[in-house]
């Protein structure tokens, strides 16, 4: 999800880590047994059965899984909403959590200057302060994977999906910070490259790059309307995940191809 980039202790100069690099396509999550609260093709799932609605079975067969990382695959918001409001309050802004909320999603300087209303130079220091406070005082524990995501990705990697992480993060602090929390499951990490790649629908078309797949063999996973739009850019089906960021049919009017409330859901509609 968003294009904040937040990584423990490191330094995030957007070229530390190679655009496709591999991690390998069968992984798993330390500290959690294989399939754990997922069963197979969708039976015994803890939600609803008509929580994500009509949505089209063929996104099933897609072997490729494409994950936005902020809100989708880690739960990032309250450390965002921390360290956002304590860089805007050395600027004397003081904004409520609804307020500060559109910042997710989209590329941070473009968040900064949504919500905060300055200029774009002001916007780029306060992400550099922002970035800089992020690194030093916060850790993978305080982002955690939202329940039921280890399971889903085991149960994908059990069943032959490629998966892979396309976010409008910065590339090289996503990858570190996908290490940090034990996650090994994905093929590539793929965001933002400063003076390379950009947009959304970049990094969506560097993941698919790395797998060496086609825009037909994939599906998105994410949060934000920016996830389903970057997409459709490339005609990819994307499942929209209402994790907490995304205003009230945001996906629906954005063109997802399913919405649902969580991992749960998504799983159901990824059939495993």
């Amino acid at each position: 999800m968003m294009g904040n980039e937040m990584m423990a202790g490191r330094k995030d100069d957007g070229g530390a880590v190679p655009a496709l690099e591999v991690f390998g396509s069968v992984g798993r999550t330390r500290g959690v047994p294989a399939g754990e609260g997922i069963a197979p093709h969708g039976s015994g799932l803890p939600s609803d059965s008509g929580a994500c609605g009509l949505f089209d079975p063929s996104l099933a067969a897609r072997p490729v899984v494409l994950f936005d990382f902020d809100g989708t695959l880690a739960n990032t918001q309250p450390a965002i909403m921390r360290v956002v409001s304590e860089v805007l309050a050395r600027r004397d802004i003081s904004l409520t959590e609804a307020q500060v909320l559109p910042l997710i999603g989209p590329p941070l300087e473009d968040g900064i200057r949504l919500v905060a209303n300055v200029s774009e130079d002001e916007a780029l220091r306060i992400a550099a302060e922002y970035r800089d406070l992020f690194a030093r005082t916060v850790t993978a524990a305080d982002i955690p994977l939202f329940p039921g995501t280890a399971a889903l990705l085991d149960a994908l990697a059990a069943a032959g999906k490629r998966i892979a992480v396309a976010t409008s993060r910065l590339e090289a602090s996503t990858a570190e910070l996908v290490r940090d929390l034990g996650v090994t499951h994905f093929e590539a990490v793929c965001g933002r490259v400063p003076g390379v790649r950009q947009t959304k629908a970049e990094s969506i078309a560097a993941a698919l790059a790395a797998l060496d797949v086609r825009p037909e063999d994939a599906v998105m996973v994410g949060d934000r309307m920016y996830d389903v739009l970057g997409a459709a850019e490339l005609d990819i089906p994307c499942i929209g995940i209402y994790s907490g960021a995304a205003a009230p049919g945001e996906h629906e009017e954005a063109g997802a191809a399913a919405v649902c409330s969580d991992m749960f859901d998504v799983a159901r509609v990824l059939g495993v």
